[in-house]
């Protein structure tokens, strides 16, 4: 596991957003919200998306997050997915990101029988 550098930590605990890359019969980029618990990568995203089916547990992701007024001036992180969890934590986290991104009184919509997804993911290497 490659250590979060305190400039990675910084732009994952600020309001900027990830470009996240997985592997699901070809390459696929998608932008999300991030987090960090100061060690993981925190996403959320909802089950039966591209990037959701290619997030199991073991599987290798790609990140780069820049900062929003600048996005040449960038931290990119590959790592592995090592924990999800759906239910009541993963709407938790999902209305967290939105605050986040939104404001403090933000509370994030879900769709008709939509099912959330918190995914850690472990970072291999940080530059």
């Amino acid at each position: 596991m490659a250590t979060l550098t305190e400039r990675a930590r910084k732009l994952l605990e600020g309001r900027n957003y990830a470009f996240l890359a997985v592997e699901d019969e070809g390459p696929h980029v998608s932008p999300v919200w991030v987090h960090t618990d100061g060690r993981h990568v925190l996403v959320n995203t909802a089950v039966g998306r591209v990037k959701e089916r290619a997030m199991q547990e073991g599987s290798p992701v790609a990140l780069s997050v820049s900062p929003s007024d600048d996005p040449y001036e960038h931290v990119d992180i590959r790592g592995r997915v090592v924990r999800r969890v759906e239910g009541d934590e993963a709407v938790e986290h999902i209305n967290e990101l939105a605050r986040k991104y939104r404001g403090a009184d933000s509370v994030f919509t879900l769709k008709a029988g939509e099912r959330r997804v918190k995914v850690w993911i472990e970072p291999t290497v940080v530059a």
